[in-house]
């Protein structure tokens, strides 16, 4: 398997000159408006550490209070551990988690300890130490409802969450049809959780908390009010500290609704990890922390499914294509008989697409690969091959010329020689 040995270029025209527009007329700007522009303006979110030496003389003082507190509690010999973990062991792994649950008070010892307590006898009760093994039941969820996908640009393992599958009444009975499902389902959504804490280091310096993207397109408001507010309080009480960053895509105008029920359930800190994208806008904002091998296809990204099985994602090249502008994506160095593999994803296409190959030879016929045609906005990236005949080059076109909004785009591709003599 080898790469194109000649560099990839990407010509770019001139966008149009557009006549210009009459003045727009003021408007007040709606909530999900103010909400995106407070968190662009919002510094980021500084995760923590962990290391003992970065806290101040406070936070010291307030981490061995809480361990003589647990030790008063249960005794050298008492059995204490979260995820694994011995709180009393006295190693660093312990310090981040009593780190967490101090955090997540604001260092006040004697809160942080009963939400500590609270959470050991939670997590007895509800056998959550086993759960991440047990087979609930809900296949038909995996991978569409809550699923653990990929890592951010910092590692941190990233968890997917969208529930507009239940605007259909059938399958909103089947889950929440009554206590007792609702609770099945409570408990696969904390398996979904603890598979994710399950790929973190706990350990100074290390990935100590995951990625929450949230997709709120088609989602009932109505309907998972109870199941919403029931996760969030139970997440909030029980896994401190654990969310790093919370995206919430394809928000639609109802989100200020979304927003007041939820609010009250948050704690200020957690509010501030907030990241919003209005919808159309998932790919812009995702690959700002995401790379676009690993988003799913449903978000503008290249990864599928079962990519993941065979190991860690090829690297995708990152690019931009300007309103108005052309842009022409060439593969050179192809050789006879080689088969050039490519995928490419542009965030809400909206475009014209082409892909075509041109022989070195001249007088050779350009070859058609894919015919022109306009990408709707929920197109899923593009994955094409071609086996050439004669030396020659690929050549990707994506045509913005009738859009004046600037995309993110990604491609990547892998030349595979032929193996006959």
């Amino acid at each position: 398997m080898e790469k194109a040995p000649s560099p990839i270029s990407i010509p770019e025209k001139t966008p149009p000159q557009d006549p210009p527009e009459a003045s727009p007329k003021p408007y007040k700007k709606s909530f999900v408006t103010t909400l995106m522009e407070a968190a662009t303006l919002r510094s980021p979110f500084k995760e923590d550490t962990y290391f003992i030496s970065h806290l101040k003389s406070s936070e010291k003082k307030a981490l061995q209070e809480l361990k003589d507190k647990l030790m008063a509690s249960y005794g050298p010999d008492g059995e204490c551990t979260m995820w694994g973990i011995p709180l009393l062991g006295g190693d660093e792994k312990a310090d981040v988690i009593l780190l967490k649950f101090l955090r997540a008070r604001d260092f006040r010892v004697s809160d942080s300890f009963v939400m500590l307590e609270k959470c050991i006898a939670w997590r007895k009760e509800f056998e959550a130490d086993n759960v991440a093994e047990e087979d609930l039941g809900f296949k038909e969820l995996e991978g569409v409802v809550a699923y653990m996908h990929g890592h951010d640009r910092d590692g941190h393992p990233v968890c997917y969450n969208a529930y507009g599958v239940f605007r259909d009444k059938d399958m909103y009975e089947r889950i929440f049809g009554d206590e007792e499902k609702l609770k099945k389902f409570l408990r696969w959504r904390v398996q979904v959780l603890e598979r994710g804490i399950n790929l973190l280091h706990f350990k100074p310096g290390g990935t100590n908390s995951i990625i929450q993207v949230t997709d709120l397109k088609d989602m009932p408001k109505r309907e998972l009010r109870v199941a919403s507010n029931q996760i969030l309080s139970l997440f909030q009480d029980n896994y401190p500290e654990m969310v790093a960053l919370k995206i919430f895509i394809n928000v639609p105008w109802y989100f200020s609704v979304l927003y007041s029920m939820f609010s009250p359930f948050l704690t200020q800190r957690t509010k501030s990890k907030f990241v919003i994208s209005r919808e159309g806008c998932a790919a812009e904002t995702l690959y700002k922390f995401i790379r676009p091998e690993d988003v799913p296809v449903q978000y503008g990204g290249l990864s599928r499914p079962n990519d993941l099985q065979n190991g860690p994602p090829k690297p995708a090249s990152e690019f931009t294509v300007k309103g108005g502008e052309k842009v022409n994506i060439q593969i050179e160095g192809i050789e006879a008989g080689a088969t050039i593999t490519w995928d490419l994803v542009i965030g809400g296409w909206d475009l014209e697409y082409s892909a075509e190959f041109v022989p070195n030879a001249e007088g050779g016929y350009t070859i058609a690969v894919e015919k022109p045609r306009k990408l709707s906005p929920s197109e899923e990236a593009i994955h094409n091959s071609f086996t050439s005949r004669e030396a020659g080059k690929m050549v990707l076109s994506v045509d913005n010329t009738a859009s004046r909004r600037k995309k993110v785009a990604a491609y990547r591709y892998v030349v595979r020689k032929s193996t006959l003599v």
